[in-house]
């Protein structure tokens, strides 16, 4: 064993002093979520009433020495403990006693001894694993306590330059404060502590709607088992029914193979074209108008975060008005009670008229769908609320569309649905109101081949909207050969995948 062949006796005489001090040291660094150092961030111990602020690195140090009284029996001596590969050495002038206590990392006391005057003890002794210690070493009523490891080393010198270590105040706290960040506050069991913490930027507070990226919003029915019957089990889902107004209404459910009831899952509502029903987009072979269940989408869930679901229209078409709506609502309703939803993240899709009873809906229900992606909508046979029950609020939107639409115009859809969505999504002003973006023409497709979608740059990042033009006629199976014919197969449409990006930035 190598001892250590410092003199300690000559080094306790040097740092001799009339009185003990007890002190402390708190240090650290302060960085965002992403690790970027934040300077200026107001630093406060609160009990001691001690404050600083970070440096231009994010670093910070709360320091303070106090002189007291010399404890009774210490003559104003002074003390030196070390430890060096195992050998824990100390010494003090005074004939009050050292007691040392020393645990390992599982926090069992392996070492307890009171010691006199100067010496030095072989740990190696009575430690018989290497690795990490905590010692608590104290003379009168003053303490100290450190960490060391068996075969490195650990020096200090009871003075004012290296004190004894003071304790925390009882429901001590440090507290980080900066412009734009949640306030943090992190409790503190010992005043000698070093500190790595980060920031979380705060939610922009909106007159309206939620940042993107947002935490999810769990719906009442998170925790829950659900308390919904079937009606019957379908291929892919289930059908169930509820009564809206005077009409009984089919609609259906799909769950994920992995549904957890403690995880808020997205929604998606499929709206069905005229003449289909919902069933038709819970399972169906595969066709231009149905590769895939739900307009391609579940396919495109590898993680099982979506429930699926689709709704019957009546006779096949979406005619109810404010029935509809209230089907809609009431449908929702009843999934977020009685499963667990991310009531933040609900969106709405479909096709023709499917796609204008999309387009109806997301001027109503702002307030509980996120976005609604269309296919070919047309600026008639679309009903809406009248006179204080419209809703003037923005919502995020991407349509697609044939601009050989023979069925629903294009130039129709692009000269007023889509202005009449771009005057309200326009970037909030200073107040916080959404400004006019209709000003704004998108790019388009030219030519026979290929496709264009266009993002639109003046509206608001939260409600973006994406207008995508290609050269074919009425389906929503959009490819870039033009119109059925030569070399067109429905597998061939990039229309799902890029849906399913449009919806997964939120």
């Amino acid at each position: 064993m190598r001892i250590i062949t410092r003199n300690f006796l000559a080094t306790a005489s040097i740092l001799a002093f009339c009185g003990l001090a007890s002190a402390y040291t708190v240090s650290g660094s302060v960085s965002d979520e992403q690790g970027q150092a934040l300077g200026g961030v107001s630093v406060s111990l609160l009990k001691e009433g001690k404050a600083t602020t970070t440096d231009n690195q994010g670093k910070f140090t709360i320091h303070e020495d106090e002189q007291v009284d010399a404890i009774h029996g210490f003559n104003g001596s002074v003390g030196f403990i070390s430890v060096n590969n195992g050998v824990f050495s100390y010494s003090q002038g005074s004939s009050t006693p050292v007691h040392v206590q020393i645990f390992n990392s599982l926090g069992h006391q392996v070492f307890k001894k009171t010691l006199q005057g100067s010496g030095m003890f072989d740990l190696n002794r009575v430690i018989q694993a290497r690795g990490t210690y905590f010692a608590h070493v104290s003379v009168g009523s003053t303490k100290q306590n450190f960490k060391f490891a068996t075969e490195g080393n650990y020096i200090s010198t009871f003075s004012t330059q290296n004190a004894l270590l003071k304790d925390a105040a009882q429901g001590e706290a440090i507290r980080f404060v900066a412009e734009g960040f949640d306030t943090l506050t992190v409790p503190l069991g010992t005043l000698d502590t070093t500190l790595d913490v980060k920031l979380k930027a705060t939610a922009p507070q909106f007159k309206f709607g939620y940042a993107l990226g947002n935490d999810p919003t769990p719906s009442k029915g998170c925790g829950t088992n659900s308390s919904l019957r079937k009606v019957k089990s379908v291929e892919n889902g289930d059908q169930f029914q509820i009564r809206v107004g005077g009409d009984t209404r089919d609609y259906f459910i799909t769950l994920p193979k992995n549904y957890d009831n403690k995880k808020p899952h997205k929604v998606l509502f499929a709206l069905h074209c005229y003449g289909s029903r919902g069933e038709d987009f819970v399972h169906h072979n595969p066709d231009y108008d149905h590769p895939t269940p739900y307009y391609g989408q579940q396919v495109l869930d590898k993680n099982g975060d979506y429930i699926f679901v689709s709704l019957d229209a009546i006779g096949g078409v979406w005619t109810k008005g404010q029935g509809d709506h209230d089907f809609f609502a009431q449908a929702l309703t009843t999934i977020e009670e009685n499963y667990c939803i991310d009531t933040s993240r609900v969106f709405i899709t479909g096709f023709s008229f499917g796609a204008m009873f999309s387009y109806s809906l997301m001027q109503d229900m702002q307030s509980r769908v996120r976005a609604a992606a269309t296919y070919a909508v047309a600026d008639y046979n679309i009903w809406l609320p009248e006179g204080n029950n419209m809703k003037n609020l923005p919502i995020a939107w991407m349509n697609v569309h044939g601009v050989n639409d023979g069925r629903c115009d294009y130039k129709r859809a692009r000269d007023s649905a889509l202005p009449r969505i771009l005057k309200r999504n326009g970037k909030a002003d200073a107040n916080g109101d959404f400004t006019d973006a209709s000003s704004e023409k998108p790019k388009e497709i030219s030519g026979n081949t290929g496709h264009v979608c266009y993002d639109f740059t003046t509206v608001d990042e939260r409600f973006p909207v994406k207008w995508c033009s290609w050269p074919g006629d009425h389906q929503w199976t959009a490819h870039d050969t033009g119109n059925m014919g030569v070399g067109w197969n429905w597998e061939s449409t990039w229309v799902p995948e890029a849906v399913h990006e449009f919806f997964e930035q939120f």
